[in-house]
């Protein structure tokens, strides 16, 4: 593999509504056959999956590399929480039960943990194989089958995993892949045998699949957008909170929608943290994703970049202060030269008001905040149509609950940013969607209770 910036890897045709029910049909008659197999005998089946997904490690890390732009040693660590998925959904998979219930007289009842039948993933750019996981594990797990559709710009990774699927021993048909942009998508949402619609990506696209999952009254998981606060007290660890900053903004060339984006800082410590963070954010190497010292890619395509220089070009003009990056970055490597790259940008004199502050950017973009009190914080980190994700850095244990209690979002971090182990549960509040992946909270959404009530004596009737 060599990396080409800018060049075609190769073409894929966009699934019409024959492919789409193909698709589905095939997904179904597979279903029968996972559906009536025990949580144990799925449960071999996605191990089967983890171990090759981990045995290919290397090979899969550099095909989403050339997939998405973001560094190898990213894409290492999206592979390595791929596998863990199903390695955490497998071992769910055998303990997935009802409750008995003792009723009056000897009577009893009953709940079936049932699948729901064919779900579709509708997967984003910016971690397609992992998305891909996260969504087909829990559905799995829990007895259904599965139609994927990924991002038209990071086609292929998805496609591997169908493979290993295959490899690892599920019934032909039950992850089947399709390809294409909004037309498919639709032809996913309003196909009648579709149970579900896991989602991630943008809240305009969400509210169009909600609406059309309304029509068939399909349910939905939807993970969409964020502008997250980060909230940095005058008694944190210094040293830490500036990596936190970093981690928070600048993975995945700063495309990921949990992004703690606007960066409230205490104003004691406003020039020191600020000066620190600026430091940090120009040490970062930018270039080849596939090199093992690079720890910035290039982003996802060229409309995207010019619209991430687009906010910062806003950002100016509204009065805030470029303390580094935001432009755009060429390689020495000629073979670079015509990649979508840009230097990560640190925005100072910041106020609530202007656009970078309230409008997710998906890009290298941190935003620097002065606050003076925790009640102030606290009320303009919740002064969002968002509600994705929030952090704090400080020592003071109680502050920190305090402080992520009030908070309205679905995913908090105490003095880190952006890990998300697969035991926990992930999603977001207000316009950032709901449902939730990870975790156990995600067997939810992908099943169904049934009830039974047994009478063991003689019917009383009423008339």
């Amino acid at each position: 593999f060599k990396m080409c910036p800018g060049r075609v890897i190769t073409k894929l045709l966009c699934s019409g509504e024959k492919e789409v029910d193909l698709a589905v049909q095939s997904a179904k008659a597979a279903f029968k056959i996972w559906s009536q197999m025990s949580g144990m005998e799925r449960s071999r089946v996605l191990l089967e999956a983890a171990r090759i997904i981990r045995e290919q490690r290397e090979e899969i890390a550099t095909l989403e590399t050339i997939n998405n732009g973001k560094s190898i040693f990213e894409a290492r660590v999206d592979i390595d929480i791929s596998w863990q998925c199903l390695e955490y959904y497998a071992g769910l998979a055998g303990s997935l039960a009802g409750e008995h219930i003792q009723l009056p007289g000897g009577s009893f009842g009953y709940t079936r943990r049932e699948p729901l039948g064919v779900c579709v993933g509708i997967g984003a750019w910016n971690y397609p194989f992992q998305i891909a996981c996260w969504k087909s594990a829990p559905a799995l797990a829990c007895g259904n089958a599965m139609v994927f559709k990924p991002s038209p710009f990071t086609p292929l990774s998805v496609v591997r995993l169908a493979e290993i699927f295959t490899e690892a021993g599920v019934p032909k048909g039950l992850f089947n892949v399709v390809q294409g942009g909004a037309a498919t998508g639709q032809f996913l949402c309003h196909h009648p045998d579709v149970a579900k619609i896991s989602f991630t990506g943008s809240v305009p696209t969400g509210i169009k699949i909600m609406e059309m999952a309304a029509k068939g009254i399909k349910p939905v998981t939807l993970e969409l957008g964020g502008k997250s606060p980060l909230i940095i007290f005058s008694d944190c660890a210094l040293e830490n909170a500036v990596n936190g900053a970093l981690m928070a903004n600048f993975l995945t060339q700063g495309e990921v929608c949990c992004n703690g984006t606007r960066v409230f800082v205490e104003r004691k410590i406003l020039d020191v943290f600020t000066k620190e963070v600026v430091k940090h954010t120009q040490k970062i190497k930018i270039g080849d994703p596939l090199l093992e010292d690079t720890r910035m890619g290039a982003l996802i395509n060229r409309p995207h970049l010019e619209r991430v220089q687009g906010f910062i070009k806003q950002a100016k003009e509204q009065g805030a202060q470029v303390l580094c990056g935001g432009d755009l970055y060429v390689p020495d490597d000629p073979k670079l030269k015509n990649g979508y790259y840009m230097r990560p940008c640190v925005l100072g004199n910041c106020t609530d008001d202007m656009t970078c502050v309230k409008e997710e950017i998906f890009g290298p973009v941190m935003s620097i905040l002065p606050f003076d009190t925790e009640e102030e914080v606290v009320e303009r980190a919740n002064n969002t149509k968002f509600g994705l994700a929030g952090g704090v850095f400080t020592r003071d244990i109680q502050k920190a609950h305090r402080v992520v209690a009030a908070l309205k979002a679905g995913m908090c971090f105490i003095n880190n940013y952006n890990v998300s182990p697969v035991e926990l549960p992930f999603g977001g509040y207000k316009a950032s969607g709901f449902g939730r992946e990870n975790g156990r909270a995600a067997i939810e959404y992908y099943s169904q209770l049934k009830t039974v009530c047994v009478e063991m004596g003689d019917v009383e009737s009423v008339f």
